[in-house]
């Protein structure tokens, strides 16, 4: 009886130890893939809406539009008719036109090749090709155009003598202009902006032609 009182169950206690270990550590592997799943999480919405943003800005303030342009006024310097209403073709002939170059990009819009042609009874009868500067962001620049406008050309145009006797000539003008928007050195785009427009020049007293305003015909 004595032998038989003397031994003790130590067993259980050291199996409650080693689960003990166990259910910390489960919860420690559990924290740990709880906080890398929030984690990721975190990061994957912030890269969504770093992309939400990003989309935000190309299709609104970093979308690039085209400039527009408009006429404001031509003016013809230097041309005189004879008492038979025939041309002077010894005489130099101007036509000076003020432009506006409307941009409404956040970047400057630059350009340097243009081109503008005058025609008359279909015809061309003038080019200039000095139109060129910077528009800055959401800004309007004015700029002088001369054309030298060729007397014979005017001359070969067979509905000279009868538009001079009803005191109304008909002038149009193509004008086209070729530049680059560049946004952050990130968006850029190569511009190409036309406008068509024509006018009716009115013979006053003292046989000056005096134009109205350039009536726009097409944008692109």
């Amino acid at each position: 009886m004595a032998e038989q009182e003397q031994i003790k169950p130590l067993a259980p206690a050291a199996f409650h130890a080693r689960s003990d270990d166990e259910e910390a550590l489960s919860m420690q592997l559990k924290l740990k893939k709880r906080k890398y799943i929030q984690c990721c999480g975190c990061i994957s919405a912030l890269l969504l809406i770093q992309a939400v943003i990003v989309l935000v800005l190309f299709f609104t303030v970093f979308w690039i539009q085209d400039p527009r342009i408009r006429l404001n006024s031509i003016t013809i310097q230097g041309l005189e008719f004879l008492s038979n209403e025939s041309l002077w073709t010894d005489v130099n002939v101007t036509l000076l036109a003020d432009v506006s170059v409307k941009n409404p990009n956040v970047a400057t819009f630059k350009f340097n090749n243009s081109t503008m042609l005058i025609y008359y009874g279909g015809k061309v009868v003038g080019e200039g090709n000095n139109l060129q500067g910077n528009a800055k962001a959401r800004r309007t620049l004015r700029r002088n155009v001369t054309v030298e406008i060729v007397p014979k050309k005017i001359l070969a145009v067979p509905s000279l003598t009868s538009d001079i006797t009803s005191g109304a000539l008909n002038i149009s003008s193509s004008t086209i202009i070729s530049g680059r928007v560049k946004i952050m050195n990130i968006f850029k785009k190569n511009i190409v902006v036309k406008f068509n427009c024509s006018m009716t020049y009115y013979r006053v007293s003292g046989g000056d032609f005096h134009g109205e305003r350039c009536r726009p015909e097409l944008y692109v």
